[in-house]
């Protein structure tokens, strides 16, 4: 750990209805802060931060910091903590490089960590090796074995490694539990890479789709303790779950290839459930003013919206389906839904659809955004301004509106497949090499 407080480079001085449940803290806490993948709503939205507009290498990074290992994993940030999960084979000084990708195979020792930096100063406060072992399953050039992101409450973090476990800290990074469910089997070994389980309240769902047995198992957060499970026709996904509330009751929704489905969070009931996605359905469900979005794009396009006040049962067809789209969605990037605006990327390409959520008239459709080709991360927002983080490093910075213009395009000298945590003044981008803290100066 003292190699990788080395590794910090400081860049100038430190400076000071229907509500989506994802919220960690019931008591909304945790509002100001990034808590989980997609921030405080699970929407990629927070409604507090003042983040940047403009930035490169020379301008408004406070600090950035070497990463050991390799990851695409998101920053979660809770407080003065930072969270990051890495993936580091044993023996390698530093950072693998991004190259090594295309001949990453699960040979190698790789020690699983877990690291709690302090986002003021960039110091790394603690690291733990969660496990230490070969990967269970090979990776695709583009995955890694840490890609599922952190989660915290203030009070607790979880670090979940797919195949090579769960586990919970309390904030000073002592061990509370831990829970294996066994390996995952993957088509063509494309990678576990990435779904993260959701928390709401002392409940942790984990949504575990393969080529074998799938389930869904509520944990008790406390303890570790299975609450329910319930089996799965479906195979392999990567989207998070998320958890909404209706009339008073929190219902887990689960996109998949088959069905989607939404289970009661006390039981493991279903609630309802509708027709599927396409292959491999990756992005997360977002919802909002009692519409919920899921989408997929690989090897077709799909989005259903679903009026969550009608859904009940089986729904194929029904009035609960508000309206659908077949065409321009995204393969991996989750969509960004913004006070009453839909956004969401073509496949992988930089190419950037907007829709009315609740009509499903395009604002425009397939646009191009210039200098990002290329799009894993997914797109964050606040301010009134949208932040569309391309791999080779450049971020575009868009006026949230329903027509497109660019405010700005910022470029670092990192590649990125994690997408940013808004937080205050700060933007926490997570590249191949480096964590940056974007900040005025």
């Amino acid at each position: 750990m003292s190699d990788a407080r080395r590794r910090v480079s400081f860049v100038a001085p430190i400076g000071a209805a229907l509500m989506l449940a994802a919220t960690i803290a019931s008591d909304g806490a945790g509002e100001r802060f990034w808590p989980q993948w997609r921030g405080p709503h699970a929407t990629g939205v927070s409604r507090h931060a003042t983040p940047p507009i403009e930035w490169s290498e020379a301008k408004n990074v406070r600090w950035k910091l070497e990463i050991p290992g390799r990851g695409s994993s998101s920053p979660v940030v809770w407080g003065d903590h930072l969270f990051l999960l890495s993936a580091v084979p044993v023996g390698v000084d530093g950072p693998a490089s991004h190259q090594s990708r295309s001949t990453m195979q699960p040979r190698d020792v790789h020690r699983f960590i877990v690291l709690a930096i302090d986002r003021r100063t960039g110091r790394i406060k603690w690291e733990r090796t969660a496990q230490e072992e070969r990967p269970r399953a090979p990776s695709m050039k583009d995955g890694t074995w840490a890609s599922s992101s952190a989660i915290t409450d203030g009070s607790r973090v979880f670090a979940f490694f797919e195949s090579s476990g769960l586990y919970a800290y309390n904030m000073d990074g002592s061990l509370l539990w831990q829970k294996h469910f066994g390996d995952k089997q993957m088509f063509a070994e494309v990678g576990e890479s990435g779904s993260t389980p959701v928390l709401y309240g002392d409940r942790l769902v984990v949504v575990w789709d393969h080529q074998g047995e799938s389930f869904i198992v509520a944990l008790d957060a406390r303890t570790g303790a299975e609450l329910w499970r319930k089996s799965r026709d479906e195979v392999d996904s990567w989207a998070t779950p998320l958890v909404v509330t209706h009339e008073g009751r929190a219902q887990v929704v689960t996109a998949a290839e088959k069905r989607l489905r939404s289970y009661d969070l006390e039981t493991g009931d279903i609630v309802w459930e509708s027709n599927g996605l396409t292959m491999n359905p990756i992005p997360s469900p977002v919802s909002d003013g009692g519409l919920l979005f899921a989408m997929s794009g690989f090897k077709g396009n799909r989005l259903s919206a679903i009026r969550l006040a009608d859904a009940k049962g089986d729904i194929s067809g029904g009035k609960a389906n508000a309206w659908t789209l077949d065409r321009d969605t995204p393969y991996v990037p989750s969509p960004l839904l913004y006070d009453g605006l839909l956004y969401f990327l073509k496949s992988n390409a930089g190419i950037l659809s907007v829709f009315d959520a609740n009509t499903g008239r395009p604002h425009y459709q397939a646009q191009r955004l210039d200098r990002i080709p290329e799009v894993y991360s997914s797109p964050v927002a606040a301010q009134g301004r949208v932040y569309i983080t391309g791999r080779d490093g450049t971020t575009a910075v868009l006026r949230h509106g329903p027509t497109l213009e660019v405010l700005a395009r910022n470029t670092l000298d990192d590649g990125f497949d994690a997408s940013a945590a808004l937080v205050d003044g700060d933007i926490y981008l997570r590249g191949y090499r480096y964590l940056y803290d974007i900040a005025e100066r």
